[in-house]
């Protein structure tokens, strides 16, 4: 089978999250401004959250473009990564409605790291089906940045418990670190297609 099919189901998975997260928004009871302000900490969760799913999409779609056949384990690896996405509406909502309390601070922090390793897998998978002259290989490279990301969130489940805001700005910082679509794949991909 050939990509498109896993890139559809993906894309309207992901679709699905960021429609999730927006119905979990109650109207205010009010008309003024000020009535607008108890939403802020779940208006910020929510930014945050869809700016991840927006990432994930985005990668994915280039991830994508490295491969000419799916193979069974693909398939698995991505059901995998959709299932640690599908969880980011829930942690989304019981942050924001808990404004950073430690224990969903941590558990949203252990959801992207989650949602990070299953998207480690499915390029690992990805890799092994290429073989030794792997296109997505050639672009991750010591993938270093995906790397740190791993990092960054065990130390930012960790600072939950102590200081819930330093754990929301390294999760904003890798999500900025992450927002530039990864060019090694476009790079790749048109000295692939040069060399033909």
């Amino acid at each position: 089978m050939g990509s498109n099919r896993i890139e559809a189901f993906s894309d309207g998975m992901m679709a699905i999250f960021i429609t999730i997260m927006v119905l979990e928004f109650k109207v205010p009871e009010g008309t003024s401004a000020r009535d607008l302000l108890p939403l802020l900490p779940n208006v910020l969760s929510y930014v945050l959250s869809f700016i991840y799913v927006g990432i994930y999409w985005n990668n994915h779609h280039h991830l994508f473009h490295t491969v000419t056949h799916v193979s069974g384990a693909m398939l698995l690896a991505n059901l995998h990564l959709l299932f640690w996405l599908s969880l980011i509406p829930f942690t989304t909502a019981w942050v924001g409605e808990n404004h950073l309390a430690p224990v969903p601070t941590a558990l949203y922090g252990s959801v992207l790291l989650m949602a990070a390793s299953a998207w480690g897998i499915l390029q690992r998978m990805i890799i092994r089906k290429q073989g030794p002259g792997s296109i997505l290989k050639k672009a991750l490279g010591n993938d270093l940045k995906g790397n740190l990301s791993g990092v960054a969130y065990l130390m930012a489940i960790i600072a939950a418990f102590w200081v819930p805001v330093v754990s929301v700005v390294i999760y904003a910082l890798v999500a900025l670190v992450w927002i530039i679509p990864d060019r090694r794949f476009e790079r790749v991909l048109a000295e692939a297609e040069g060399g033909e």
